[in-house]
């Protein structure tokens, strides 16, 4: 089963951090808002694959993360589990450089029925939200 690493990444001012994917009819969840992270590669782990996505998508480096929980998704063209962990950094949105997607921005967790989310997203931010105190 296909892999894939997702960040609930949260700034110095404890937002979550989250994009709006492109509106292109070709990709998955054309339009619909989506955590960073992405597909887990050929000999390369999850937490590997989490570093290299947020590099890739927001030029960032991360070498602090908490593994939270994994989620399998069968609501996708390809069927996946996903290696969910929570990554807190320094930067605020308004520090950072979006190399993909529409925009980013920057939410308190209470917000998040507010936003139309790719896939099992919505289900994954609720499940890490009942979880906090």
């Amino acid at each position: 089963m296909l892999q894939v690493a997702t960040a609930l990444l949260f700034d110095r001012n404890n937002k979550l951090l989250i994009y709006l994917r492109d509106d292109k009819p070709e990709i998955s969840f054309p339009n619909h808002w989506d955590l960073f992270g992405g597909h887990v590669e050929a000999n390369e782990t999850p937490e590997e694959a989490l570093v290299r996505e947020l590099k890739e998508e927001l030029d960032i480096e991360i070498s602090d993360y908490q593994f939270y929980k994994s989620f399998e998704s069968r609501n996708e063209a390809k069927a996946n589990v996903k290696f969910v962990f929570v990554v807190r950094i320094k930067q605020s949105a308004n520090d950072l450089t979006l190399h993909e997607g529409q925009r980013l921005e920057a939410i308190h967790i209470r917000e998040r029925a507010n936003y139309r989310f790719a896939n099992i997203l919505g289900e994954i931010l609720d499940d890490y939200a009942y979880c906090q105190p």
